[in-house]
């Protein structure tokens, strides 16, 4: 395996020449000890290619490199191996490998992305961490980016719903990129996994990230997009899913947010309209299991004063004190309220002693 780790890291060959030439002789380790003229007999590969080969097989510390990726805990999946994901196998420009901290999604359970922006709103971010919840609930796999904004609540929500999620990165898998999202990211090895086609170590570069988007799209069997502006990064993604033969569905929001013009181009263009995700699961054709109808309808009792706090807020921020005027309760007593209630992901500080609602709890 030493040698198709050495043959993975060739940066300057595209993945495609790398699989036929693979194909064409069986093994890394075969190509690695090939004479150049037979590299001239393969009329794919140009002289910079060769060059790049012969280059390549002066590379040192590669036993040294591969065990220590190992004692990291990184898998390393070639494109031939069994445990390579048949959803991305299926695809031209697969990657020739992927490397995974935690594990690689199942095969047999629906697989769903959700992204959007990562400067989202309360409403969006609301939004992203309750379809993550309730999807994952029901057995669906949620799969994404690991960004700030939508990418990381609907991520996020998977793990509060119990569920299984996966983060792909445009870094190496042992890199946490971004770095604000370093909880989350230990998080989701423990009860999903880390996935990138860039080599451990590698830093996050802006190139690698529409590659990156295209796995994420690769993994999925629908892809959710929860809010977007006009020219996104999450349309590209969604333009990636329709090539792939995945079905796109957008959120709308309000008609005046910019955050939402994306989504709205997308419906307008015959994506489908997410309504709410108990809506979305049926049209899945997955049954909805009881402890997912719990979480569909926030059916988790709070304590008295934290319903009482709850209850003064709504999808637009109000401030601390004219919370306490209205609940009447001490100053101390509603500040730990208010930080018991945005851990528990119903609330969220907008700003500086600004609160809103996440989603509705009866």
């Amino acid at each position: 395996m030493i040698y198709e780790y050495w043959f993975a890291r060739m940066k300057n060959i595209s993945d495609n020449k790398k699989k036929k030439l693979r194909e064409a002789y069986g093994s890394a380790k075969e190509i690695y000890y090939i004479e150049e003229t037979q590299f001239r007999l393969q009329n794919f590969l140009t002289k910079k290619d060769i060059e790049q080969l012969k280059m390549a097989r002066k590379q040192k510390d590669l036993e040294e490199k591969y065990y220590n990726m190992e004692e990291k805990g990184i898998g390393f999946v070639p494109y031939f191996q069994k445990t390579y994901p048949k959803r991305l196998s299926k695809l031209d420009g697969a990657p020739y490998a992927l490397y995974v901290k935690g594990k690689l999604p199942e095969e047999d359970r629906p697989s769903v992305a959700i992204i959007g922006a990562r400067r989202c709103s309360s409403y969006g971010e609301g939004q992203a961490l309750e379809y993550g919840k309730c999807l994952a609930s029901a057995g669906v796999q949620i799969i994404s980016g690991l960004a700030l904004g939508i990418d990381g609540a609907g991520q996020r929500g998977a793990l509060n719903g119990g569920g299984t999620t996966y983060g792909v990165l445009g870094c190496g898998v042992d890199v946490c990129y971004p770095r604000e999202n370093i909880g989350l990211y230990m998080d989701i090895q423990k009860e999903g996994g880390i996935i990138s086609e860039q080599m451990p170590g590698e830093p996050p570069m802006p190139y690698h990230f529409p590659l990156r988007n295209r796995i994420i799209s690769g993994l999925a069997d629908v892809v959710l997009v929860i809010e977007a502006k006009e020219k996104s990064g999450s349309l590209i993604t969604s333009d990636m899913a329709l090539e792939q033969g995945r079905d796109v569905y957008a959120l709308p929001g309000p008609v005046t947010s910019t955050l939402s013009q994306g989504c709205h181009r997308l419906i307008r263009q015959g994506a489908g309209i997410l309504i709410s995700p108990e809506e979305f699961l049926k049209e899945l054709q997955i049954e909805v299991s009881e402890k997912s109808t719990e979480l569909l309808k926030n059916e988790k009792m709070l304590e008295t004063t934290e319903k009482v706090v709850y209850s003064c807020l709504g999808l637009f921020p109000r401030n601390v004190s004219e919370i306490q005027a209205k609940t009447g309760l001490d100053a101390r007593i509603l500040m730990e309220t208010l930080m018991t209630l945005e851990m528990e992901g119903y609330i969220k500080e907008t700003a500086k002693n600004y609160y809103v609602r996440m989603s509705d709890v009866r």
